[in-house]
C-alpha cells in the first residue's frame, strides 16, 4: 500500500537523521483529485489533508464532513484576501501566509470571531518569480507582522524549493529554510517548531533536514485526476 511505503520511507529517513519518526506528520495532498479519493483515503487511515485552493477544498470538506468529521484540513496554497474568510471557515490552519496584507486580513476576521488559528509563513527560498512566498530577506519583516497579530498562532515556516527530479538538489534549500527558522526564533524570541518541507519527490531529504511535515500527493495517489 502506498501509504505504508511512504510512512516507511519517512521512518527510515528520520532514523538516518537521529530523529523520532513520530515527529514528522504526513499531510495527504488531494489537490486535483475527486471527492471519492478523499473518502477512500480516509477509510485507509488518513486524517491530515492539504488543499491548494480554497473553493476546491471547501467542496471536498463539505462533501465528506458528515461521514468523516475528524479529518483535519490545512490550506497549503497561496491565499488571496478575498478568499480569507472562506479559508478560515473551512481550514484549521493556513500554511501559506506570505504577505503582511494577508496577515492583517486574517487578524481582522479572527478578532471579530474571537478565535486563534495556526499559521506557517511561506518563504520563497528559490526566489522564483512564478511562486508565492516572501523572499528570504523579507522573512523577518513578515514574521514580525504576523507575530503582532494576537489571533495568529505563528508555528513555523513552509517552502516549495525549485523543482528538480534529483531530490538532493532540494537539500540546500531545505537547510536554508531551517537556518532562517532558527535565526528568526532567536531574534524574535518566539519558538517556531514547525517546518513544512518536502513533497513526493524529495520528502526523504526533507525529513533528514528537519521537516516536521511532508506534503505528499503523487506518491500516495498517483497523477492528479480532473475534478
Amino acid at each position: 500500500m502506498r501509504r505504508e511505503r511512504v510512512l516507511s520511507c519517512i521512518a527510515h529517513a528520520a532514523e538516518r537523521a537521529g530523529r523520532d519518526p513520530k515527529d514528522v506528520a504526513l499531510l495527504a495532498v488531494t489537490k486535483g483529485h475527486p471527492v471519492d479519493l478523499v473518502r477512500r483515503a480516509a477509510r485507509a487511515g488518513f486524517r491530515l489533508f492539504g488543499e491548494n485552493r480554497v473553493l476546491e477544498g471547501a467542496r471536498k470538506i463539505e462533501a465528506v464532513a458528515s461521514e468523516f468529521p475528524d479529518l483535519v484540513w490545512r490550506l497549503i496554497g497561496s491565499l488571496q484576501t478575498n478568499k480569507a474568510k472562506a479559508a478560515l471557515q473551512w481550514f484549521s490552519a493556513i500554511e501559506s501566509l506570505d504577505r503582511e496584507r494577508i496577515a492583517a486580513r486574517l487578524e481582522s476576521l479572527l478578532a471579530a470571531e474571537g478565535r486563534t488559528v495556526p499559521v506557517l509563513l511561506e518563504i520563497n527560498v528559490g526566489v522564483e518569480e512564478s511562486k508565492s512566498g516572501a523572499r528570504p530577506d523579507e522573512a523577518e519583516s513578515l514574521a514580525r507582522a504576523a507575530l503582532a497579530c494576537p489571533h495568529l498562532d505563528v508555528r513555523g515556516l513552509m517552502a516549495v524549493p525549485p523543482f528538480d527530479p534529483d531530490p538532493e538538489v532540494s537539500r540546500p534549500f531545505f537547510r536554508e529554510l531551517r537556518e532562517i527558522r532558527e535565526r528568526l526564533a532567536d531574534r524574535l524570541r518566539h519558538p517556531l517548531p514547525e517546518l513544512s518541507i518536502g513533497m513526493s519527490h524529495d520528502f526523504e531529504v526533507a525529513v533528514e533536514e528537519g521537516s516536521t511535515e511532508v506534503r505528499v500527493g503523487t506518491a500516495l495517489f498517483g497523477p492528479r485526476a480532473s475534478e
